[in-house]
């Protein structure tokens, strides 16, 4: 077995889609014109990631026959962007971000609520394989900071006590309900909307 990583990550000797990761990612292709192909590099490891739960090198390799490209057109990309995991994660992987306007907000907090709620430190993986816990830069996001990104979701306006709520629900196999965590609609002023603040045609 070879490693594709710096910390001797076990890498699988084969991958391949199955029946319908492959029907996913012949609709990705198909969305690009003839000769196109290399465009669907993302899609398809995203398709990977999905499958495999992060993106190993007989992933990527996978994917490059697939698009015929040379496998460093598939590296460069997977190791450019951070959504793509080269080593293996938990079934919930805690993405905290903690930029400048999550800091403000209290990320700092969030990221030791979560190191103890799960008795690791940033970049590892509980022992039951269930919570890897990471630190990541903007996620888009800022105006319901602090936020958490777990899976496809995004959990905002968090402070210690949601924070907690939110490990302990996963830990019961509970999927909380994403969004802010305040009951705040959208991104709306925390104090409630200032403007158009009735019907058009109503009473003010």
């Amino acid at each position: 077995m070879s490693s594709f990583n710096t910390d001797n990550t076990v890498q699988p000797e084969s991958f391949a889609f199955t029946a319908e990761s492959m029907a996913k990612a012949k609709a990705a292709i198909a969305k690009y014109p003839e000769g196109r192909q290399r465009s669907a590099v993302m899609p398809l490891l995203d398709i990977a990631q999905r499958q495999e739960g992060w993106v190993s090198l007989a992933a990527m390799n996978y994917v490059a026959e697939l698009l015929d490209l040379p496998p460093i057109k598939v590296y460069e990309v997977a190791t450019f962007y951070t959504m793509f995991q080269l080593k293996p994660v938990g079934k919930y992987h805690l993405q905290v971000c903690t930029n400048l306007p999550c800091m403000l907000r209290g990320s700092e907090e969030i990221v030791e609520t979560c190191k103890k709620e799960l008795g690791v430190g940033l970049g590892q993986t509980t022992a039951d394989g269930l919570f890897t816990l990471s630190e990541v830069e903007c996620l888009g996001a800022c105006v319901n900071a602090p936020v958490i990104w777990i899976g496809d979701d995004y959990y905002e306006d968090l402070d210690i006590e949601s924070a907690k709520k939110i490990i302990q629900a996963l830990k019961r196999g509970e999927m909380p309900k994403p969004g802010s965590q305040t009951g705040r609609q959208g991104s709306c002023p925390v104090g409630g909307p200032t403007t158009l603040t009735a019907i058009a045609g109503g009473d003010a």
